[in-house]
Order: structure tokens, then C-alpha cells, then sequence
């Protein structure tokens, strides 16, 4: 790739940022992790894709210790050495190990894999037993101690949200990260207005949908395809760019392949036209009712 190429692809993703309550500005497009990790062979590989994925700016990395049970960290910390600084590191929490005696352990596990000191996001995986104000407490411990700059949930719905904030300290969880993308659009009928509302933007993982065939469903279907040969990209780039279009939403799809991370990195620079979104709202109509969270 020429020099002028990465640094306008840098720039675009540069310049579309999404702001947390408290202030801190991310790129609207990040990198997820999911399933790396799990094939020792691709390691070299899977290091090397994050890496290209900082090159273009693409600095919010996301990973969990759940992901190859703490293998996929650990990639995360070979591609970042050395770039601790550029990188804005998001990590989750199991729930059975989101409780007072267990949550300092679990950080520390993680950080350790990561190769640095601390974490810019914890996010709890999901809900479990651990009663949300133990979990709230864990966390606001972990932020004073210096090992988490900031926290929030993963897989909340509305009432697990409401809920959430009423908890002491609960205010202070700056997102929530859940299933989101074309054919995924449940979130849009009242978790995502909420959370405009509260000024907490959406973390969407598998934004280009999770499992072979639904992924082909999406990324067959003519209008979208329609709408790809008019702006001369991949249809996978509309769908993205989709996802990012509401400047409320930080999207992390995972890629392995260069030429992925390119698509996806070049999807920021997509803006679609109204015409554009009431054609793919035909297709993937929007939710007309609560619709219970999809959770992979």
C-alpha cells in the first residue's frame, strides 16, 4: 500500500470519532477479536492483521479473556507491544468472575496476557448471578486502583440498563456492547434510543453478522449489492458503513485477512444517502416492536 493511501484511510478514521460520557474520543471503526487465538498457526498472522489495523487507525482493539480462553489477549499484547500508547484497549470480564473476590484476579489475569498495566475499558461479558451492585463495586475499585480507566457491560438489554444506573456509581458505565448489524436490528426500537438518550453510545460486535449463512444472506442480497456497484466497493463495506452511519454506534469487525482490513477500514469513508438507507430499510426492515436482544 502506497504511504499517501494509509494516511488518508488514517485520516478519514481519524476524523470520525465517537465520544464516551466522559469525554474520550475513539474511532468510530475498531478491531474486534473473537475466535482469535484458537489456531496456534495463525498466530503470526492474526498479530500481524492488528497490527495493520493500528497502521490505519483503527486504535480501539477489543478482546476478551473468554476469547481461546485468554489466548486472544495475548495476541493483543504481541501486536501492541511497543504501541501501548496508540491503542485504546477494551477487555471483558466472565460474570462468575465479576464478583468482589474474584474481579481483581480476573483483571490482573488479563492484563498480564496484554502485556501492560491497565486497561482503557472493562466491560462485564454479561449478566450473571453477581448482583450488579457487587459487579459496580469490583469495577470502581479496579478504576481506583489504576488497572481500568473506565468501565461498561456487554449483552444488556433496556431493563438490564435502567436497572444498572439506578445501582450506585452506575452512571458511570460509559457503553454497552451488543449484536448489531443489517440483519440484527433489534436494538433499534428502544436500547438504542435510550442510549442516545443517556449519552452512551453502542459498542457493535459482529457487525457483519456471525455464522456462514446469514453472513451470505446479508451480503448477497441485490439491493445491497445494487447500492455496493454504485459506490464501487464490497458489499461487506456497505453493510459496515451502515452500522457506523448514526455517529452513535462503534463497530468492531474482526479481520485476519490484509485485504479485509482494508474493505473494512475503507468503510469509513462511506457516506450513504437517505435514498440508500430507505432502500436497505426495505430489505432489513427496522423493528416495529420490542424484539428480545440477540445474544451469539
Amino acid at each position: 500500500m502506497e504511504t499517501h493511501d494509509l494516511e488518508s484511510i488514517r485520516g478519514t478514521l481519524l476524523n470520525r470519532t465517537i465520544t464516551f460520557p466522559d469525554g474520550t474520543s475513539v474511532p468510530c471503526l475498531g478491531q474486534g477479536t473473537w475466535y482469535m487465538g484458537e489456531n496456534p498457526q495463525a498466530k503470526a498472522q492474526e498479530v500481524k492483521a492488528l497490527q495493520l489495523g493500528l497502521d490505519l487507525g483503527m486504535t480501539l482493539i477489543d478482546t476478551a479473556e473468554m476469547y481461546a480462553d485468554g489466548k486472544a489477549e495475548s495476541i493483543v499484547g504481541e501486536a501492541i507491544k511497543d504501541r501501548r500508547d496508540e491503542v485504546f484497549l477494551v477487555s471483558k470480564v466472565y460474570p462468575h468472575n465479576a464478583g468482589l473476590n474474584k474481579i481483581k484476579t480476573a483483571c490482573e489475569n488479563s492484563l498480564q496476557r496484554l502485556g501492560t498495566d491497565y486497561l482503557d475499558l472493562y466491560l462485564l461479558h454479561w449478566r450473571g448471578r453477581v448482583p450488579l451492585a457487587e459487579t459496580i463495586e469490583g469495577l470502581e475499585r479496579l478504576k481506583e486502583e489504576g488497572k481500568i480507566r473506565r468501565w461498561g457491560v456487554s449483552n444488556f438489554d433496556t431493563s438490564d440498563m435502567k436497572e444498572l444506573l439506578a445501582e450506585t456509581n452506575g452512571e458511570n458505565c460509559v457503553t454497552n456492547q451488543v449484536l448489531y448489524h443489517l440483519g440484527s436490528r433489534g436494538i433499534e426500537y428502544d436500547l438504542l434510543p435510550w442510549q442516545k438518550k443517556n449519552n452512551m453510545p453502542i459498542m457493535a460486535y459482529s457487525p457483519l453478522a456471525q455464522g456462514g449463512t446469514l453472513r451470505k444472506q446479508l451480503l448477497n442480497d441485490p439491493i445491497l449489492n445494487k447500492i455496493a456497484e454504485n459506490y464501487q466497493v464490497k458489499p461487506l463495506q456497505i453493510a459496515l458503513a451502515w452500522t457506523m452511519r448514526s455517529n452513535q454506534v462503534i463497530a468492531i469487525p474482526k479481520a485476519v485477512q490484509e485485504k479485509h482490513i482494508l474493505w473494512n477500514a475503507k468503510a469509513a469513508s462511506i457516506e450513504l444517502t437517505k435514498e440508500d438507507l430507505v432502500q436497505l430499510d426495505q430489505v432489513f426492515t427496522p423493528p416495529t416492536r420490542k424484539m428480545p436482544l440477540d445474544i451469539i
